[in-house]
């Protein structure tokens, strides 16, 4: 995922039933402040790192997208002018290359066919949403993270640190399918495209932090609220 920048932020948790949306917003807020989430030179970049981050760390993803800056790549009818092999090679840093060039071909392709980049993302979010999960390689994180940061509709996007931090603070919702998680966020928080990036942003600061693979627990935000804190976790 995208480095993240810190902006100054304040507040506070409360212990007694699980934690809802809200509360556990407020406590990594305090925690982390406002981040300046998903730094990229427009749109077409955003949907270039959504998909070459599958799968592989951010590091790799920025050494992709460096390539791709350098090659002139900052259309989708620039990638789509490059040959298979030109297209490997660029994206190459963020492994899997093969599936990642082909994926991105068919996305602008698909940008293409729509009209171009603006009239690909100024569609409701749920015409965009389904032509996204249309294309081959492209699940509902990805598809969201385009939706989210490249389009600026008001969708949540969960992804693996999510999950990991809803099932350590026994969050029942943890099991559920990726829709159903979602909407348990935007229910309480509404329909904000700024909350949603940022909340976004701090769950994945606190995982990288503090609730990762192997918890660090001591200084956790969320301790008082978490029943796994002080143990292994999931």
């Amino acid at each position: 995922m995208p480095v993240a920048r810190r902006r100054a932020g304040s507040g506070r948790q409360s212990a007694g039933r699980p934690i809802g949306p809200r509360a556990l917003y407020r406590a990594l807020l305090g925690a982390y402040g406002e981040l300046d989430w998903w730094p990229a030179e427009g749109p077409f970049e955003v949907m270039l790192g959504a998909v070459l981050t599958q799968r592989t760390s951010w590091t790799n993803v920025a050494r992709a997208l460096d390539r791709l800056g350098d090659a002139g790549i900052r259309s989708p009818e620039a990638l789509l002018a490059l040959d298979r092999a030109a297209l490997e090679s660029l994206v190459r840093p963020s492994g899997t290359y093969r599936q990642k060039a082909e994926r991105l071909h068919a996305l602008c392709t698909s940008v293409q066919a729509a009209g171009g980049l603006d009239a690909f993302l100024s569609r409701p979010p749920e015409g965009l949403r389904h032509d996204l999960l249309a294309i081959r390689g492209i699940g509902p994180e990805t598809a969201d993270s385009i939706a989210l940061y490249a389009a600026g509709a008001p969708v949540f996007v969960v992804d693996a640190y999510t999950r990991r931090l809803l099932s350590r603070l026994g969050v029942g919702v943890a099991g559920a399918t990726y829709d159903e998680v979602a909407a348990w966020f935007t229910r309480s928080l509404g329909r904000d495209v700024g909350l949603y990036r940022n909340c976004h942003a701090v769950i994945v600061e606190h995982c990288k932090r503090s609730c990762r693979a192997l918890p660090e627990c001591p200084g956790c935000p969320l301790r008082r609220r978490c029943p796994s804190a002080g143990g292994p976790g999931p």
